[in-house]
């Protein structure tokens, strides 16, 4: 699956790591939740990390479109509030082609 972080481009990873990055979304959505900024700031960081670490860069000038979009690092708790949905970021099935 496609996933773009926000202002930082497109990785592709593999839907075998779903699990892991919903476990992340979920702190993540705990963490707006309780609206501590500095959980907040981590989960998110943990999250995006996920994504690097597991996922492998789709170059610049190859276009496809994501499956996924997540927020920049830098994000607004608010700014993210507003992207989630009932499963959070991250659905907890991986997208139909």
């Amino acid at each position: 699956m496609i996933i773009r972080i926000m202002g930082e481009g497109q990785f592709e990873v593999d839907e075998t790591h779903l699990d892991e990055l919903n476990r992340l979304d979920d702190a993540l959505g705990e963490a707006i939740d309780s609206g501590d900024d500095d959980a907040f700031r981590a989960a998110l960081k943990a999250l995006l990390d996920e994504v690097r670490r597991a996922g492998t860069a789709v170059a610049d000038d190859v276009l496809v479109d994501s499956d996924l979009v997540l927020p920049y690092d830098e994000a607004h708790i608010d700014e993210v509030r507003e992207l989630l949905t009932d499963e959070g970021l991250v659905p907890s099935e991986p997208p139909v082609k």
